[in-house]
C-alpha cells in the first residue's frame, strides 16, 4: 500500500488552507532563493506542506498565482509568498469556517451581549453575521441583540473586520448581571 494513498486524496482546499494560514500568521512564508528547487525549499522550510506529495504543492502555488490570489516576490537572495488582496478576502473566509470560541473551565459570572444594527443595503452581511453568531453558540435575546458567556472579543473584531462592518454596526457589551437570567444560565450551563 501506498504511504501517500490518504495524500493523494486529501482535498485541494487543505493545501490552500496551509497555504493561507502560513501567510496570514508570518505576514509572507519566505523561503531561501539559493537553490532553483523552488517547491523542495518550500516543503523543507514549511513542516505544513511535508503531508503533500510535492507536485500538489507546485501545482497549488501555480494556480493560487494564477488566479491572482498570491504573489511571489524574489528580494536579496529571498522568495516571499504573499497574499493579495483578493487572497487576504480568500484567507479570511478559511478563517470564519473555521473560527470557534474556546470556553475556559469557569465561567467568569459575566455576559458577552452582541448588539448590531446593520444597514438593509448590506442584509445578506447581516444574515451571515446572525448565522455565525448561532454556530459559535451565542442565543438571541431580541433579533438584533445576542448573547454568549464566554470571552470572545477576538472572535467578534475578526468577524466585524471580515464582514467589512465597523463599531457603528456592531457592539460588544461585557455585563456583570442581566435582570433574571437564569433560564440564560440554564441554557449556557453556566453558574
Amino acid at each position: 500500500m501506498n504511504k501517500y494513498k490518504y495524500y493523494f486524496r486529501k482535498p485541494k482546499s487543505e493545501i490552500v488552507k496551509d497555504i493561507f494560514k502560513g501567510a496570514l500568521i508570518t505576514g509572507a512564508i519566505i523561503i531561501a532563493a539559493s537553490s532553483p528547487y523552488f517547491i523542495t525549499n518550500i516543503i523543507k522550510a514549511n513542516k505544513r506542506f511535508r503531508r503533500y506529495p510535492k507536485q500538489r504543492v507546485a501545482d497549488t502555488f501555480t494556480r493560487l498565482k494564477r488566479e491572482g490570489l498570491i504573489m511571489i516576490e524574489r528580494n536579496n537572495g529571498q522568495i516571499y509568498i504573499k497574499l493579495t488582496k483578493e487572497g487576504k478576502k480568500k484567507a479570511g473566509l478559511y478563517q470564519i469556517d473555521n473560527l470557534s470560541i474556546k470556553k475556559p473551565k469557569k465561567w467568569d459570572g459575566k455576559w458577552r451581549i452582541v448588539i448590531f444594527d446593520i444597514a438593509e443595503l448590506k442584509r445578506s452581511h447581516r444574515e451571515a453575521f446572525r448565522g455565525k453568531l448561532k454556530e459559535l453558540g451565542f442565543k438571541p435575546l431580541q433579533k438584533s441583540v445576542w448573547i454568549y458567556p464566554f470571552p470572545c472579543q477576538e472572535e467578534i473584531v475578526l468577524l466585524r473586520d471580515f464582514f467589512g462592518l465597523d463599531k457603528n454596526d456592531i457592539q460588544l457589551i461585557v455585563a456583570e448581571k442581566i435582570e433574571s437570567d437564569e433560564k440564560l444560565r440554564e441554557i449556557f450551563k453556566v453558574g
